[in-house]
């Protein structure tokens, strides 16, 4: 269906688009109030973005040492070209141990590569222990929110799902009795667990160490009980130096979620005695991009701030991407990896800017978003009609008159036209107004009231009140 037709069905339900738009909006401000309250914070985002360029300029040369230096630690570490064949490697050492049972930590990778429904296939139980992931996987459904996976689910709907799954009680909704009958929930799971699996925040090529992040400590119980950890890593985590790590971790969880740090940063430098830790390192398509124009989208640390401030992605839920990163990022990732089916996700974008402005290492996201608008058209990927309006847009905004002519007309119409007629069905034109409230038009533009007032200044005369 494309972007427009998912994100005109979550409008469609006016309540929730509101609430989703105000929870991540909060989101927002809290990110605000701690960015404000750091002075060197621009200095920070310099640093992260000077790091980060520089990996990707050595990046082999980083992996290389990484890998030196993990093995060293007693690690075993795979490499995986694309997406299938990490879920093979997982799958080769879940079988190898004779495991059924894997608890996983929130992992945007292990969601990139689809390895949930992959291990159920061959038979294993797998095991969201993040909170809100595991919301979603008991639903059925993908995360919305890299993040924040169940932001689009209200505390009412949580309960109707864990009455079904988890037999609490019915109609229940406050949420530290649900956030209970969770913690119960994934206690036992954890017990059980024959292999722990997690994502990575940071891979530090100095030391051969990983670092995960987590609010709920549910990395930390997954790993520290099982006798096998599976960490998979996409290859631009790296960074080069543990004293580089300080940098982003200040950025991270203010840039999230307006914490000063995740309650949880958790250093795994090696298996514990008599136990194994795997390393997957995956590039799937990471190469391709890094050797492109839009390389800075590796930079990317997942904190999901673009998100929270896209106005797009907050009034059109993020479901309606229909990818793994959904929001300003993943409108440049997802059709770098799938052109054909996301051609769309650029457009969903009004070029604000916010997103740029937010991150907390300065990726250009509009500018590149911009660009990848003419990369899908030299892939012959835009729409014809989508075309022929910017066309028509370009030979209106080029010409003074013809702009003048179409101003003039559109606040005609706008003043003749009955107003139940502009947000109805039968009015094609005026679909955009149908989302929003549409002020009455003024009787004169801009520039004429400009021409006024400047004549009126050189007659001497007072400029006319402006009743508009």
């Amino acid at each position: 269906m494309g972007h427009p037709g998912l994100a005109a069905e979550f409008t469609a339900n006016r309540e929730r688009a509101q609430w989703h738009d105000k929870a991540l909006w909060f989101v927002r401000e809290k990110r605000d109030r701690m960015a404000t309250s750091v002075p060197e914070w621009e200095l920070l985002r310099e640093t992260a973005s000077a790091i980060k360029q520089h990996v990707q300029s050595l990046m082999a040369d980083y992996l290389e040492e990484f890998e030196r230096n993990a093995v060293k630690n007693g690690v075993i570490v795979h490499w995986a070209a694309d997406a299938a064949e990490h879920n093979r490697i997982v799958l080769s050492i879940l079988q190898k141990h004779n495991a059924t049972r894997l608890v996983k930590s929130k992992s945007m990778l292990t969601e990139e590569c689809h390895l949930n429904p992959y291990l159920e296939q061959n038979g294993i139980e797998v095991i969201d222990t993040d909170l809100g992931e595991r919301i979603v996987q008991l639903r059925q459904e993908p995360p919305s929110h890299i993040v924040l996976p169940a932001i689009h689910i209200r505390k009412e709907e949580v309960g109707e799902c864990f009455h079904e799954h988890l037999g609490t009680e019915k109609g229940a909704s406050d949420p530290k009795y649900l956030t209970e009958a969770a913690r119960n929930h994934l206690r036992s799971c954890f017990c059980r667990a024959d292999v722990g699996l997690t994502g990575v925040n940071f891979a530090i090529a100095e030391t051969g160490g990983i670092v995960i992040c987590t609010n709920e400590g549910n990395a930390d119980l997954g790993v520290g009980l099982p006798p096998v950890h599976i960490a998979a890593m996409g290859m631009e985590k790296l960074i080069p130096r543990a004293a580089d790590l300080a940098v982003f971790l200040r950025l991270l969880a203010r840039s999230a979620t307006g914490q000063p740090v995740t309650t949880y940063s958790s250093h795994f430098h090696g298996p514990r005695p008599g136990c194994e830790m795997h390393i997957v390192i995956v590039d799937n398509g990471r190469s391709a991009i890094l050797k492109s124009e839009f390389r800075r989208s590796l930079d990317c640390i997942r904190c999901g701030a673009c998100m929270n401030t896209c106005p797009v992605y907050r009034r059109s839920g993020g479901h309606s991407y229909e990818s793994t990163v959904p929001g300003p990022i993943g409108s440049i990732l997802t059709p770098l990896q799938t052109p054909e089916k996301h051609s769309t996700l650029p457009f969903a974008c009004s070029l604000c800017g916010s997103c740029t402005d937010v991150c907390p290492v300065k990726i250009p996201l509009h500018h590149q978003l911009f660009a990848m608008r003419e990369h899908l058209d030299k892939k012959n990927l835009i729409g014809v009609g989508k075309k022929l309006q910017m066309k028509v847009l370009s030979a209106v905004f080029s010409r003074t008159w013809l702009f003048n002519l179409a101003g003039k007309v559109a606040r005609t119409a706008l003043r003749v036209t009955p107003r139940f007629l502009v947000y109805s069905r039968l009015t094609p034109a005026f679909q955009w107004g149908r989302k929003r409230e549409i002020p009455q038009a003024p009787p004169k533009s801009f520039r004429e009231l400009y021409a006024e007032r400047q004549a009126s200044r050189r007659s001497g005369a007072s400029a006319p009140p402006d009743k508009h």
